[in-house]
């Protein structure tokens, strides 16, 4: 099995350096300065007792490609630009190798599904960050990351087992699963807090607004029959399997969310909250609370703040005046 990892940012790239390190082939694809830095000196990939210049290949476009039958394909690009990068892949000349979605959300795989046969969603839990082009870090502890990986809609087949023992002899935890849109799922309610954080900043305590936003997000899940399992701390594998650790000369604590806001790059609200939006539109259950989240995202990337830019006065007067549409 060789891997294309398309999105080389925090995971991406954690994911391809962990990957070559353990002898797997690999090819990334990347783009701009980050390309460059990738391509000048390696991948420089740090993690609590690592800090290495990893060797991975890489490309600027799928059609730098040539697919073969026994790809493993990663999208670990963000949702927004998700179509995009599953059109360029068909037009590189991907058929039926699996498309596993490593991202956040659960709108990835219907994407996939319209364009590819055999795709496959992956629950991430993965500390890790992207601010320095050629440079990525990861938190995690004994393991680098956890995964869930199923087959979308649900099951398990011998693609899912097969990247699950590509994962686990590099540094990962990964499991296969029948059920893994139910985690991608308790996933969203974990990334509905992103953008909390990235308006107002790490020291706040901010439980009590994401608690909320979780609140609006489960009634509507249970209006429309979604179901979904926990996948935060509560999951007795995290105890053994992926504490949080220091990487000596990297802030820790910035969500994917903040880090794309640092980097001036849009944001994947819409897919996050938004996910909440669209499923209390279609079943009829308010969620004020989350569309203005939407709104504070597009807000805040439209006019360039940088990180925890808000005060915690700002954001109550948001959650008031949202609840005050319920």
């Amino acid at each position: 099995m060789r891997v294309v990892v398309y999105g080389m940012g925090a995971i991406g790239g954690s994911i391809a350096a962990a990957l070559t390190r353990a002898g797997h082939e690999v090819i990334g694809i990347a783009r701009g300065p980050h390309l460059d830095a990738i391509r000048a000196q390696g991948l420089r990939f740090r993690a609590p007792d690592l800090d290495e210049y990893v060797a991975v290949p890489c490309v600027a476009a799928p059609d730098q490609v040539t697919f073969r039958p026994d790809d493993a394909i990663l999208l670990v690009m963000k949702t927004q630009d998700t179509v995009a990068a599953l059109h360029a892949l068909r037009a590189a000349g991907v058929t039926d190798q699996p498309i596993f979605c490593m991202q956040n959300g659960v709108a990835n795989e219907r994407m996939a599904l319209r364009v590819f046969p055999n795709v496959h969603g992956v629950t991430v839990m993965m500390p890790a960050t992207y601010l320095v082009p050629g440079e990525v870090a990861a938190f995690g502890t004994p393991n680098h990351g956890m995964f869930d990986v199923g087959c979308a809609p649900a099951g398990q087949d011998e693609c899912d087992q097969a990247l699950c023992e590509v994962l686990n002899g590099s540094g990962f935890a990964a499991f296969p699963t029948d059920n893994v849109m139910s985690a991608k799922h308790g996933k969203v309610l974990m990334n509905l807090g992103n953008i909390l954080r990235a308006a107002v900043g790490k020291t706040p305590d901010l439980k009590p607004f994401h608690s909320r936003l979780k609140d609006e997000a489960m009634e509507v899940f249970r209006a429309a029959g979604i179901a979904w399992h926990e996948v935060d701390e509560a999951d007795p594998r995290r105890a053994d399997l992926l504490r949080f650790a220091d990487v000596p000369g990297v802030e820790r604590g910035w969500g994917s969310t903040a880090q794309s806001l640092k980097r001036g790059q849009p944001l994947e609200t819409d897919y996050l909250n938004g996910e909440i939006v669209l499923q209390g539109r279609l079943v009829g259950v308010p969620t004020p609370l989350n569309a203005a989240m939407c709104r504070l995202a597009a807000d805040l990337a439209g006019r360039g703040a940088g990180l925890a830019s808000m005060e915690i006065r700002e954001l109550t007067e948001i959650f008031d005046a949202a609840s005050l549409q319920n």
